[in-house]
């Protein structure tokens, strides 16, 4: 940054420097007299005002021109930074006062006229005028309520991130990450509850012919027209995931090995009924499931039930498939 003047040589006026505003007169001639002889810089577009590699404490005021808050310098970055400072505005308030280096990266949005108050100065003019530490305060004030805004900002934006990355993209239920996450806690609350927990392995049989005969893109559509069964078939206390290719898991809190085989009888049913699609010349093309039924025992943990319920479910192949084995 190049030193262009002092401020007593510039047409800003200290009352304009939001810091220094509603304070009285007697300490506005206090703070104009430090000012005078501050120096003011310009700052080309892009340059680096304040970083973690900044040193010495220092208060940038806005003269002229955007300063921006961004992870770099690149003008797209800039342009769309959430924080920007303008002209009467601040920058390095913290810095001066706990004379540790900056967390944030700010840098010159465009060409920009500062004005420096070193720490010594800013020091002085808090400690003799009650309106600068009162300005001072609020401006802190405001920059904590900003942050903490943004926090919370970031942790719905990461929570919704999360969500999604929970939830499998073509049949819309839960995916096999979700599944790692959630399994143990149900498979604990169970326990410690003494209460009853059902395990549905289902897969689509011959699923492998149905693409080669109709293609992928049906057979994608299969796997949603079973999810979608699925889905409507559970209560909002049960849960339904895609395990891995055409098999899905079905998980039923609260659920009697009696309750549990109704439900896998229905969705057994309701899948071998199912219409992919509607098509004059070729034979409309139907899909079944086996269903592999398992229930919660005393010290089973999630891979010990899933196992059950897999073997139920190579039972169900063996015995010619579209039904359900326990």
């Amino acid at each position: 940054m190049e030193h262009l003047k002092h401020f007593r040589d510039t047409d800003f006026k200290v009352s304009d420097i939001q810091l220094f505003k509603n304070i009285n007169k007697d300490d506005l001639i206090i703070v104009k007299n430090k000012l005078d002889s501050c120096p003011v810089v310009q700052a080309k577009s892009g340059d680096i005002i304040l970083d973690s590699q900044s040193s010495g404490a220092c208060l940038y005021v806005v003269l002229s021109g955007i300063l921006a808050q961004a992870s770099n310098t690149s003008r797209r970055q800039l342009e769309n930074a959430s924080t920007q400072y303008f002209a009467g505005e601040c920058v390095g308030e913290i810095s001066v006062l706990d004379e540790e280096a900056s967390t944030a990266t700010i840098a010159a949005m465009t060409d920009a006229e500062l004005l420096l108050i070193d720490a010594p100065i800013m020091w002085h003019l808090i400690d003799e005028s009650n309106g600068v530490a009162r300005n001072l305060l609020q401006l802190l004030s405001f920059r904590i309520r900003a942050a903490n805004a943004q926090l919370r900002n970031r942790q719905k934006v990461g929570e919704f991130y999360r969500q999604l990355s929970m939830v499998d993209g073509l049949t819309g239920l839960h995916n096999r990450s979700w599944l790692n996450t959630q399994l143990p806690g149900l498979i604990d609350n169970a326990h410690a509850t003494q209460t009853e927990l059902g395990i549905i392995m289902l897969d689509l049989d011959h699923f492998k012919k149905f693409n080669d005969n109709y293609g992928h893109v049906m057979g994608d559509e299969a796997l949603q027209a079973a999810a979608k069964i699925i889905s409507s078939g559970l209560r909002p206390s049960d849960f339904a995931a895609r395990y891995g290719g055409e098999e899905m898991i079905i998980i039923l809190p609260n659920t009697s090995r009696e309750s549990a085989l109704v439900v896998a009888e229905r969705l057994c049913d309701r899948i071998r009924h199912v219409e992919i699609f509607k098509n004059d010349i070729k034979a409309l093309p139907h899909i079944t499931a086996s269903l592999g039924l398992a229930t919660l025992c005393s010290g089973q943990d999630g891979l010990a039930i899933i196992a059950a319920a897999d073997a139920a479910l190579y039972r169900a192949k063996e015995r010619g498939r579209d039904q359900v084995a326990l």
